[in-house]
């Protein structure tokens, strides 16, 4: 009788502890977001082909003027963007960023396919596209903007790059896992024009 009293405690514990890991292990692995996807289809700017976004061109003068350069367009312009390559999962899509017509940037996700997965994040960043694995965690090395959660794996959508953010050396874009600090996808920018 003793060692059955003994026994029920023990697997009352096991039990709970058991329930307690499988409760930890599905917040942090989140595997039901490998079968699910989030579509998301927000409006993107209708930016003019690269030649329009090329430098800003100078106005014929006459000859006793120097040309001067000409102001800085007022619509929207495309400013560099590249193609999505995978990493620790199949991404596929384009990312470019677009100055908008009031002076804004903003990045752009134009037919982002990728995985769902916990804790996604879009990151700007300053380091080199690598394809395979060695490309897999080198975003977080550098500088890096972080843009917010990813509003969806798959269609268009669109981040505003804060006020005031440097863009120069800003050469690529992630889509970051901060939970296991690995890439999904990432773009390298390239300038237009």
């Amino acid at each position: 009788m003793p060692m059955r009293l003994l026994r029920a405690p023990l697997t009352w514990i096991a039990v709970a502890v058991l329930v307690v890991g499988a409760a930890t292990a599905l917040y942090w692995f989140q595997p039901w977001k490998l079968v699910t996807d989030t579509e998301v289809h927000e409006e993107l700017v209708a930016v003019p082909s690269a030649v329009a976004s090329a430098a800003p061109s100078t106005v014929p003068s006459a000859p006793s003027r120097p040309a001067t350069p000409s102001p800085t367009p007022a619509g929207p312009v495309l400013l560099g963007g590249g193609e999505f390559v995978s990493h620790e999962h199949d991404t596929r899509g384009a990312a470019r960023i677009v100055r908008t017509a009031d002076g804004r940037h903003r990045l752009e996700l134009v037919g982002l396919d990728t995985s769902n997965g916990p804790d996604l994040q879009v990151w700007l960043t300053d380091q080199p596209v690598r394809t395979g694995p060695s490309g897999w965690r080198v975003f977080d090395d550098g500088r890096h903007v972080a843009l917010g959660p990813l509003k969806g794996n798959r269609g268009d959508q669109a981040y505003e790059i804060p006020a005031g953010t440097d863009l120069t050396g800003l050469t690529s874009v992630s889509i970051w896992c901060e939970r296991f600090a690995v890439s999904f996808g990432a773009a390298a920018l390239t300038t237009a024009g």
